[in-house]
């Protein structure tokens, strides 16, 4: 005998869903929610991260690890690009948040409450939190899925709305679309593994024993060839060199003034020089290895995510690599936001270069 479900109007009209019997409503989903954030100790996940910028999509595998405990929460992401060389990983430990760059042997150090001040599309906390915090957060069941769409907290203001789909059963995530304000698609995160309550050591959020693992992980093969080839070009290397890159993106009351190239005996070196209201200097180097682990201390501040680099970011300065250049960005005038906007248009896979 068929048994048959019957729903009022008025329950549709009221949770805006065609919902079967012992379906959960929007308010018990959100409060389950609640519950999975207040009881977190830790997870780990694995994500496939897509920039939609440029005139090709990039994308990032993203590892993700985190645990937390009533002193301190612990994270490292881990971020790749089977085209780039230079790889990047955010560490938060005992001692501070710090920005990894393994493939130059550079390290910058911050006091931050980083990643509590801004949302992090890759972090599982951050996507709960963004649910909660929206009382005017849409929710949808489609198949074993709840589909929310939100209002964004990423300090990347072109990153308006966002739609946040998470297992019906476990509730982890599934994936992660967000848009800009005309509904144009910009960055989107399918994660294909998570476990939850997953075990760590806490020498896992160790800055130096993960600089020498991403180290490790270049082949011995490949490590020989490269020695074997900068051995042969030591004695004719010339100073290196690279193409001036200017942003597309100048905030309103700055304008160009002067660029300075000089050449010495690390190679090319550009200064633009920025004036007006919002005045501000980009001084561009060709990127170096540096022999030894360079740990830079950068007081407050914190990393922040660029179109295609984590730069190390305080309150008048970022610093960021990108396709063989290392940029730093100096200003008593600009915000934090304005500095990461001038930032971003730098780090575009279509780039303004003269």
């Amino acid at each position: 005998m068929r048994r048959l479900c019957y729903v009022s109007i008025m329950f549709l009209l009221t949770i805006g869903l065609l919902a079967a019997c012992g379906e959960k409503s929007q308010e018990e989903v959100v409060q389950d929610l609640d519950n999975k954030l207040q009881n977190l100790e830790g997870y780990k996940g694995k994500a496939s991260m897509t920039l939609e910028t440029g005139e090709e999509p990039r994308t990032y595998d993203v590892d993700v690890w985190h645990m937390q405990n009533e002193q301190n929460k612990y994270y490292k992401v881990d971020l790749k690009n089977e085209k780039e060389e230079q790889n990047q990983m955010i560490i938060r430990n005992d001692d501070g948040v710090f920005v990894l760059t393994p493939s130059l042997n550079k390290s910058f150090r911050f006091q931050s409450d980083w990643p509590n001040n801004n949302s992090q599309v890759y972090l599982y906390e951050s996507l709960l939190s963004d649910i909660l915090m929206d009382a005017e957060r849409t929710f949808a069941i489609h198949e074993d899925t709840y589909v929310f769409e939100t209002k964004t907290n990423y300090q990347n203001k072109n990153l308006h709305h966002q739609e946040i789909v998470l297992d019906s059963k476990s509730l982890e995530p599934r994936s992660v679309k967000i848009y800009d304000a005309d509904y144009k698609l910009l960055v989107s995160v399918d994660f294909s593994d998570f476990e939850e309550n997953a075990e760590f050591d806490k020498n896992d959020f160790d800055k130096d024993k993960n600089m020498t693992a991403a180290n490790m992980e270049v082949p011995a093969s490949a490590e020989e060839e490269g020695k074997n080839e900068e051995n042969k070009e030591e004695s004719t290397k010339e100073p290196a060199s690279f193409d001036v890159v200017y942003p597309s993106f100048e905030p309103q009351g700055a304008a160009l003034e002067d660029t300075e190239e000089t050449m010495t005996e690390a190679g090319k070196k550009v200064v633009l020089s920025y004036g007006g209201e919002k005045s501000f200097t980009i001084i561009e180097t060709a990127e170096e290895a540096a022999p030894a682990m360079a740990n830079v201390d950068m007081g407050d501040g914190g990393p922040v995510q660029l179109e295609t680099a984590i730069g190390a970011q305080t309150e008048d300065s970022l610093t960021w690599t990108h396709n063989g250049i290392e940029f730093f960005l100096a200003s008593n005038n600009l915000t934090k936001e304005e500095m990461a906007a001038v930032a971003r248009s730098m780090t575009e896979t279509e780039q303004d270069v003269k």
